[in-house]
């Protein structure tokens, strides 16, 4: 028989930490007191600190409509609806949307100590803006459109707002359906984008329906104006095959739409008709072959039909002009100077802060691109402002028998149209020199899409941030600038590789 084992249980003594008296004071005592201190700073920081440090209030900003910017003696901090932080004191509250009479507001911020972070004061703030020109705000809306599609299609870091489609719903049923199509019309020329493709569409429906979101009434109706739209505009196809997303472009690409278009480019170009005479109606004919004004040769050019190439080919009709045979040389700009002193070079600094040049305007006044050709030292870093006072100031010198005629900057269509000529006609136009080494102004405002019907009036009102260009320089690849190629930039920008040329041509109503 086995003996049965013992087991033996021993009981450690419990580990025990004493706390010895700091400063002569019991440990009892100081960690309540440290305990309560600890409790005093998180009260302290957490309900009266902030109240102390950052007085003030919430304002909660609405407008109707919203969007509106609000401003603080003078700083933006939000636009509406939006929740933003004001300092204690006397304030100046000012609500601002473009196009829309600003609403300013005087108000005492106060705010409370106690508790500021988790309860703050809250001051509402409710502005109803009002507009004395409704069709003029939608324009506004509309030029802030067009400025940002020349940013280029949006990235998800980088968005643009719905200027367009949020310009619509602001002014509601104020502008009529003919003037909001008018506009959304002129908008559609820069409609290079899928993004501004859409706030295009948005904005179509929004408006038929007077800035509410579509009925099935109006649905319908925006969308047989629309298909009107891109039927009365021929390039259609091929504007939103280069638009849309690759599988929706192949569907356009595939169809008998853009199939036909293709196929019809040959009977456009052969419909061009470039006159070396000063044809048509002799009323609209210039009374010279030839004049000179302020020590410029000006050319007379028949009207004709241009086929515009860019971006898709299209039909332009153009009246008779006569264009100056060079661009504008040296001597001439300073003759304008001389009349003009506040265009001078030493008046930089004031002309650049009335956004009407660069910091390179007249920059290296007498150096030219085009130095030793030909002996042409045409004038360079002018801005498109400048260029267009010039011609102003050179209109009055054209003689009694130029009544009705005007000195400016060419159209688009003009200019091509010249340099045209001039390849076709040489022997007939050998007095006027394209020389391919510079770009110059034109008087249109760049749009990608001109093509585009639109009354000039809805144009003129939505305008554009940069104006066109013709021509080009040498730092262009050999053969990659022809008479069709477009550019554009700022009218305020001053390049040593632009110039200008202007023309004499009727006045408009004449």
């Amino acid at each position: 028989m086995r003996g049965k084992s013992t087991v033996t249980k021993t009981t450690e003594p419990d580990d025990r930490v004493r706390l010895k008296p700091f400063l002569g004071i019991r440990p009892g005592v100081y960690l309540a007191t440290g305990g309560l201190f600890v409790l005093l700073l998180v009260f302290y920081f957490t309900l009266l600190y902030p109240g102390i440090a950052r007085p003030g209030a919430l304002v909660v900003f609405h407008s109707e409509p919203a969007g509106a910017a609000l401003r603080v003696d003078g700083v933006y901090l939000g636009s509406s609806p939006c929740k933003v932080f004001v300092p204690r004191g006397d304030r100046t509250m000012e609500a601002v949307l473009p196009g829309f009479t600003p609403e300013q507001i005087n108000i005492t911020v106060r705010g409370r100590v106690f508790a500021s972070a988790l309860f703050p004061s809250r001051y509402p703030l409710n502005v109803k803006l009002d507009t004395p020109d409704p069709a003029a705000a939608l324009a506004l809306s509309a030029a802030d459109y067009a400025a940002w599609t020349f940013g280029g299609e949006p990235t998800p870091s980088w968005q643009v707002p719905l200027s367009l489609s949020e310009g619509v719903y602001r002014t509601g049923r104020a502008v009529s359906i003919a003037e909001s199509a008018g506009i959304i019309a002129a908008s559609a020329r820069f409609a290079s984008t899928r993004a501004a493709l859409r706030d295009l569409i948005r904005a179509k429906f929004l408006a038929d329906n007077g800035g509410a979101p579509p009925s099935p009434v109006t649905l319908v109706r925006s969308v047989q104006d629309i298909v009107s739209f891109l039927a009365d505009n021929p390039s259609s196809s091929l504007w939103l095959a280069d638009t849309l997303p690759a599988d929706s472009a192949s569907v356009i690409i595939s169809s008998s739409w853009y199939q036909n278009r293709l196929a019809a480019f040959a009977e456009i170009t052969a419909g061009q008709v470039l006159s070396p005479e000063t044809g048509g109606n002799p009323a609209n004919r210039p009374p010279f072959e030839q004049i000179r004004v302020g020590g410029l040769l000006f050319s007379a050019l028949g009207g004709g039909v241009l086929v515009q190439d860019e971006p898709f080919p299209h039909y332009v009709l153009v009246e008779p002009f006569l264009i100056c045979t060079t661009a504008v040389p040296v001597p001439a700009y300073n003759d304008f100077l001389d009349a003009n002193p506040e265009w001078r070079p030493d008046q930089r600094g004031d002309l650049e802060s009335r956004g009407l040049v660069d910091s390179e305007y007249l920059a290296d006044f007498g150096v030219t691109i085009g130095r030793g050709r030909a002996g042409v030292n045409k004038i360079n870093t002018v801005s498109w402002f400048a260029a267009v006072d010039f011609c102003k100031w050179l209109s009055g010198k054209l003689p009694e028998s130029l009544s009705g005629w005007e000195v400016r900057l060419p159209a688009e269509a003009e200019w091509e149209y010249a340099a045209k000529s001039v390849r076709n006609w040489g022997d007939r136009n050998r007095f006027i020199a394209f020389d391919g080494d510079a770009w110059e102004w034109c008087a249109d405002p760049y749009s990608p899409f001109p093509f585009f019907a639109a009354s000039p009036e809805a144009v003129s009102a939505v305008g554009s941030p940069e104006r066109s260009l013709r021509g080009g320089t040498w730092l262009g690849v050999g053969g990659s600038v022809g008479p069709e190629t477009r550019a554009s930039l700022p009218p305020a920008t001053c390049s040593p590789f632009v110039s200008f040329r202007p023309v004499i041509a009727r006045k408009a109503g004449n």
